[in-house]
């Protein structure tokens, strides 16, 4: 297994890239929608805008824009394995099956090739209306650190405009809610949307190179703001492998997630099962403590997973790729998520040695 960091947009610097090999790192995960305003508190429960404005400018995206940004991490003497998440303002008409989605079909199609032609391995993201919605952010951590949690909130309806919990329409979105962006729609249909996705992209990055990893739904609820989910059990990630047997067809594999769902499923089980499979593309390495809808996320050795028993049944399974820390716990000094990312990154580099 290699040991990687993910890194949010903003923070995809010589600086971070140095300190993730400070840390240990080889391998870098960009989530570039992650440049939305994250100035107040660590919540997507609180406020109308949600993350914020889904930025479309294309630069980022372009095929110049892919190769810069693997070169930048390779000049840190690092690996850019994957790139988290489609930004919703390229693909909301997919989520919703509105007109414009054969034209972002086509544009999502492009990125692909872009990342591909980057040399970039995997491609990250999360099929859902509402997106990750309602956590908060509470000291429940060891010794007080802040981490965010999910606590059962009122679930007001999703705006107009708004999308995997960000604005992709300033000119139509209402804050108030008072017009749903969607009319209600089932979970069969969710499905159809699903599969039709698949089926047009997935050949593009085969051709591309480019592995598609789905995370499963956080917090895993089966409808949340209205909307249905699409991965909120453990056997649901079955049916996403079954859709499309090919390798490319795979999973973006949060443990954390996974052990938060509140379906009966054992999380020893569920890594067994998944990791026979050879089909998970990176492991998002998070510890939690509860289930759906209480939950909070917890340090790494510290939780309701032994995240070293997880380790084992991976690497027992022949898992090779990619493991980073997920959220982790905000430390109490003048760094408080580098502090937290150090300490997840130094406790997965020993246990990787001993397991």
């Amino acid at each position: 297994m290699k040991l990687g960091l993910g890194l949010y947009g903003s923070m995809l610097n010589e600086e971070n890239f140095r300190f993730a090999k400070q840390a240990g790192a080889t391998h870098i995960v960009a989530h570039i929608v992650g440049n939305f305003n994250k100035g107040r508190a660590r919540t997507t429960a609180g406020g109308t805008q949600g993350f914020g404005l889904s930025d479309p400018e294309e630069q980022i995206w372009s095929a110049e824009g892919m190769r810069a940004l693997a070169q930048a991490v390779r000049a840190a003497g690092l690996t850019l394995e994957a790139i988290e998440n489609f930004e919703p303002a390229h693909w909301y008409d997919i989520l919703l099956d509105g007109p414009r989605r054969a034209e972002q079909i086509e544009h999502v199609k492009q990125i692909i090739r872009n990342v591909g032609a980057a040399g970039i391995p995997v491609f990250g993201y999360n099929f859902s209306i509402a997106g990750v919605w309602g956590r908060d952010e509470v000291p429940a951590a060891r010794g007080g650190a802040l981490s965010v949690g999910y606590h059962d909130p009122e679930q007001p309806p999703i705006p107009r405009g708004m999308v995997w919990n960000m604005v992709y329409d300033q000119e139509h979105f209402e804050p108030s809610g008072s017009a749903g962006v969607i009319t209600p729609f089932s979970h069969d249909e969710l499905w159809r949307r699903f599969e039709a996705f698949l089926r047009d992209v997935l050949p593009t990055a085969e051709e591309a190179g480019v592995r598609l990893a789905l995370h499963p739904d956080d917090p895993p609820l089966e409808t949340l703001r209205g909307t249905p989910r699409l991965v909120y059990r453990a056997d649901l990630y079955q049916r996403v492998l079954d859709t499309a047997p090919s390798p490319f067809n795979g999973m973006e594999f949060c443990i954390g997630t996974l052990a938060e769902m509140n379906d009966g499923s054992d999380i020893y089980q569920v890594i067994d099962h998944y990791s026979r499979t050879g089909r998970i593309c990176y492991v998002h390495f998070r510890n939690v403590r509860g289930k759906v809808p209480f939950y909070d996320e917890m340090f790494v050795d510290d939780g309701d997973v032994d995240m070293a028993e997880a380790m084992r049944i991976l690497k027992r399974n022949g898992y090779d790729g990619v493991v980073i820390p997920d959220h982790t716990p905000a430390m109490s000094c003048a760094a408080p998520w580098h502090a937290g990312k150090a300490y997840a990154l130094g406790w997965m580099r020993a246990t990787l040695a001993l397991v």
